[in-house]
């Protein structure tokens, strides 16, 4: 067992008066506080937001506060362990709930975090990223990178709601999170490129000699494929929950530096209890019902629910029918560290 480190209380208030003055202070008081021993001690609470809960306050929204004003009218997801106003749902990754309405315009920017954003409701909304439209269909997965132009519209008759996941307070952290705002793009006259080039699984624009792969040549992941390539997988997993992983086409990396997602079906009487993971995630429900445990924490959710594990959580999901989730976590940032890791339960 380490020996008990010595407090500042220990110290003569004239040395810690001197200490002060001088800039300075002693590490061993904090040390166990900024490295715990065997595991992290997590500021970050299980979080849970049930939808039916958020869309009235997002509508309230709208009616209150014009686009125009709000630039992104979003309803911050916040951790609970940071109380409300924190700007992040976990250590590493923002979450909040984004409104359209109908003929509504999200004026054009460029931002160093990245954003995904995964539709919850509605049809007719589109984004623009780079001068390709994209158009939004609920449980769509759309890119909008950091260093890359977007703006939003609606061409629809009813709202259009989106969770935007981001690595936000890592930005913020670094001290160099900012946007810069811009006209609306002009829209390139043809399909996306999820339409077009990477319709299908292992096939890829012919290369032509020099041309390297594209940094984010994929900006919209359909959910109707995806939903589709589950069901085909959940077919011969013999029993085990069916994931797969959000990557770039050409390169089978995660989609984003810092973000990772990946999509799961979790069958009617089937129990997702994974292994104690490093990274903390966010699971937003595209359909189906069920308990999620975290660390404790008891969580009834239907479609359309968010909820969050913080790092090296007991988490364990079990499906009431078939479920479909997407995860949000920050393992692609934590393996380029070098420090991602699993525990048994």
């Amino acid at each position: 067992m380490s020996q008990q480190l010595g407090t500042l209380e220990d110290l003569p208030d004239a040395y810690r008066a001197d200490m002060a003055a001088a800039g300075v202070a002693p590490l061993w008081p904090m040390m166990r506080n900024v490295l715990p021993h065997g595991r992290p001690s997590a500021v970050t609470r299980p979080g849970f937001w049930d939808y039916g809960k958020l869309r009235p306050l997002l509508l309230r929204a709208g009616e209150l506060t014009p686009v125009e004003k709000a630039e992104r009218r979003v309803l911050v997801l916040c951790d609970p362990g940071r109380g409300a106003g924190a700007m992040q749902a976990t250590a590493s990754i923002y979450l909040g709930m984004q409104l359209l309405l109908p003929g509504e315009t999200a004026p054009a920017h460029v931002h160093t975090p990245s954003a995904v954003r995964i539709v919850v409701e509605g049809q007719g909304g589109y984004t623009v990223v780079d001068g390709e439209k994209l158009p939004m269909e609920e449980g769509d997965l759309v890119l909008t990178p950091g260093g890359e132009w977007h703006d939003h519209g609606h061409e629809g008759s009813a709202p259009v709601v989106w969770l935007d996941a981001l690595d936000l307070p890592l930005f913020v952290y670094l001290e160099g999170s900012y946007a810069v705002e811009g006209p609306l793009q002009a829209q390139r006259n043809r399909p996306d490129a999820s339409q077009v080039e990477y319709r299908a699984a292992g096939l890829a624009p012919t290369r032509r000699p020099g041309a390297g792969a594209r940094r984010y040549p994929m900006m919209r992941y359909p959910w109707e494929r995806t939903r589709a390539a589950l069901d085909a997988m959940a077919a011969h997993a013999g029993g085990d929950v069916a994931e797969l992983d959000y990557v770039n086409p050409e390169t089978g990396e995660d989609v984003l530096p810092t973000m990772g997602f990946t999509a799961m079906r979790i069958g009617a009487g089937q129990v997702e209890a994974p292994p104690l993971r490093s990274c903390s995630g966010a699971y937003h429900v595209i359909a189906g019902r069920g308990v999620a445990k975290i660390d404790g924490a008891r969580f009834e959710f239907g479609p359309k629910a968010t909820f969050t594990a913080p790092v090296f959580a007991d988490i364990r999901i079990a499906a009431e029918d078939d479920c479909y989730l997407v995860r949000v976590h920050d393992r692609p940032l934590q393996e380029k560290l070098g420090y991602y890791e699993e525990r048994a339960r």
